[in-house]
């Protein structure tokens, strides 16, 4: 699904919007955001709470106008050892190679301070457009994006507003819509394994979706564990270990993703504990790397290199049409594939 929204103003701030904004000379401005001439202590901190405030990014590119591009596009994603992010960073090579544009990638490890300064340091090199994970950012980080004055694209996420495009999918209709069809095959005992939320959004409003569809059924979840630190096999085991323990009558482990599902199902075979027979098992994004493991881990596909494709395409129309091109909304729909771990009656 693919919705288009009035373009927005793209005019990028200048010295003298935080000139006004401070009440101080533009020169004055400069001074203070170059560390250089005397200013006083007060003076200095009106500049910078005010630039702070509208999101102002200094220019880099020495002796250019303001409104200049270089051929670069931000994309900036939580982390570069999930096993998502990759097939996303195919999808948008794919579409610039064929343009001028060439991205430049930085890692923000799920946290806002770190979004905010690798925010800071892209756009401060003038790029002719950003790409970024998730919709749910830092004060400063909004209003650099709402200001920085070239095309934005939010991805991987479309349940809530973003700054100007978007592309993903609806991380909770997913969670609710993996609900209806573990009911439907008649579990009833069903635990959730996933991530501290307050870092991983994407996972909470599955968490959220998931919720709400057992309870639609009126199912009350069983049991959960939420970590922190790596999803890889032994984090799944040991959390399956976990929770087994202490609600041994768990009839399905619904996991945040593939391999913390794939960990969870080798500690089940290695216990003797039959998949799908004494317990279901389900994961989330896909993970090709997982094809290959007898049963197939039921699991949901996150559509990523599509998103990928998609949010590039978006940043190289903006630059070939103008800048003013509207803004879009691409909401795609994940595919459930029931695996071998899900049974259907």
């Amino acid at each position: 699904m693919t919705e288009s929204t009035p373009p927005r103003n793209r005019r990028p701030l200048t010295l003298r919007d935080v000139s006004e904004a401070s009440g101080v000379s533009e020169m004055t401005v400069s001074r203070v955001l170059r560390n250089r001439g005397d200013v006083s202590e007060a003076t200095r901190e009106r500049v910078l709470a005010a630039s702070k405030r509208l999101g102002y990014v200094p220019n880099k590119i020495a002796g250019a106008l303001a409104s200049q591009r270089v051929n670069l596009v931000g994309v900036i994603i939580p982390s570069l050892s999930n096993m998502v992010f990759p097939e996303v960073m195919t999808g948008i090579s794919e579409v610039l190679e064929a343009s001028p544009l060439q991205p430049v990638v930085g890692v923000t490890h799920y946290k806002p301070e770190r979004e905010e300064a690798v925010l800071f340091e892209m756009l401060s090199w003038r790029p002719s457009g950003v790409i970024i994970a998730g919709l749910e950012h830092s004060e400063a980080a909004t209003a650099m994006l709402k200001n920085a004055g070239i095309p934005i694209v939010e991805i991987m996420d479309t349940d809530g507003e973003p700054v100007d495009s978007v592309v993903g999918i609806s991380h909770r209709r997913a969670g609710t819509v993996m609900a209806q069809e573990i009911v439907k095959a008649g579990y009833t005992r069903i635990g959730f394994i996933g991530t501290k939320m307050p870092l991983d959004h994407r996972a909470r409003k599955r968490f959220e979706g998931f919720t709400a569809g057992l309870a639609k059924a009126g199912i009350e979840m069983a049991d959960h564990e939420f970590y922190s630190g790596g999803s890889g096999l032994a984090k799944g085991r040991e959390l399956a270990e976990m929770m087994l323990a202490r609600t041994p009558d768990l009839d399905f482990l619904y996991c945040s993703n593939d391999m913390i599902a794939a960990g969870a199902m080798l500690y089940c075979m290695d216990k003797g504990i039959s998949v799908p027979g004494q317990i279901g098992i389900a994961g989330f994004n896909g993970i090709e790397l997982l094809d290959g493991i007898n049963p197939r881990i039921a699991t949901m596909d996150a559509c990523r290199r599509e998103i990928g494709v998609k949010a590039a395409q978006i940043i190289a129309d903006c630059t070939a049409n103008g800048a003013d091109q509207a803004s879009e909304r691409v909401e795609l729909t994940p595919t459930l594939n029931f695996g071998q771990t899900l049974k259907r009656r």
